[in-house]
């Protein structure tokens, strides 16, 4: 280990967004047991907040208790944490407090977030100036969803979804998020893939027509072009969120779509007093559900103490 280390900032404090798959082309389980993936990532305008201090013992923490959530060392928060440290070869250790903004098991990557989020909030406590290629690859090593959490906006995401490119978008656009009160494994919902799609591809292909749309900011032909390859097989796992996609369509959005491998569904709304009225609607009927704006920024640094 070095025994070089850097005077640290006392606390640091990054906000990282949701992400959905305006896209979601699944091919065939390769030998590794991944899936490779054509994917169109969104980040939208939900958010953790995680805070990072300096501290002899790694250890992560909720400002409000949130079932779901591992707090100790199976935390994806410190294993970036522990990533961060081994890829510099210093011995540091952090205290990680998580404020969740994010559906837990909602399809939209909290978990992802919260690690991007720890890897840029300790490069900035500790000032290790890590290289944006290293701390990408570091959070490819991580999971599948944690460098587009970093990268944010609009990108597409090939691989296993690891690797991101940044693709024009010019829409500007509302998601309805309606919520669920039971949570979906992903893997679960892979595993079902396999099973009931057989002959999916080796290699999905990318979405050329989702890409123009959103380059020429169509929102209407985005809305025609949302897909996701997990849906069959969400919806055998859930069918209560057949119903709830039906009702959804009666209020004639944009579109709708399955976040990820779910059980969040969205809706998209160019105009945000119809996005408003639809969550009137929606939770006259009893359910939980919210705004998010779309395309945002990946993690960014919100206080520095």
């Amino acid at each position: 280990m070095s025994e070089a280390r850097v005077e640290p900032t006392q606390r640091v404090t990054v906000r990282a967004p949701a992400k959905i798959n305006l896209h979601l082309g699944v091919g065939a389980r390769r030998p590794d047991g991944m899936h490779p993936l054509a994917t169109i990532y969104q980040a939208v305008g939900l958010y953790d907040d995680v805070t990072v201090t300096d501290a002899p013992a790694w250890s992560v923490g909720l400002t409000a208790p949130i079932d779901g959530v591992p707090l100790d060392e199976e935390n994806i928060a410190i294993r970036a944490g522990r990533a961060l440290v081994a890829h510099h070869g210093l011995d540091l250790a952090a205290r990680i407090t998580i404020a969740k903004g994010i559906p837990v098991m909602g399809g939209m990557a909290g978990g992802s977030a919260d690690a991007a989020a720890t890897l840029l909030a300790l490069d900035r406590l500790w000032d290790l100036q890590t290289s944006d290629e290293d701390l990408l690859r570091i959070a490819g090593e991580l999971g599948s969803d944690v460098p587009f959490a970093l990268v944010g906006g609009t990108a597409l995401g090939t691989g296993r979804g690891e690797v991101v490119t940044p693709i024009a978008d010019n829409t500007s656009v509302w998601w309805v998020v309606v919520l669920s009160d039971e949570g979906l494994s992903t893997p679960a919902v892979y595993q079902h893939f396999d099973q009931v799609t057989p002959d999916a591809a080796a290699e999905p292909p990318v979405p050329q027509a989702l890409v123009a749309a959103l380059a020429d900011g169509y929102t209407d032909e985005v809305g025609a072009l949302l897909a996701n390859d997990l849906w069959p097989a969400a919806r055998d796992l859930r069918p209560d969120l057949v119903d709830v996609e039906d009702q959804l369509r009666l209020l004639a959005p944009d579109g709708v779509l399955l976040s990820g491998s779910g059980p969040t569904l969205l809706m998209l709304h160019e105009d945000v007093e119809e996005a408003r009225v639809a969550v009137a609607d929606l939770r006259e009927r009893g359910f939980r559900c919210t705004i998010a704006p779309g395309p945002v920024a990946g993690a960014h640094v919100v206080t520095y103490a």
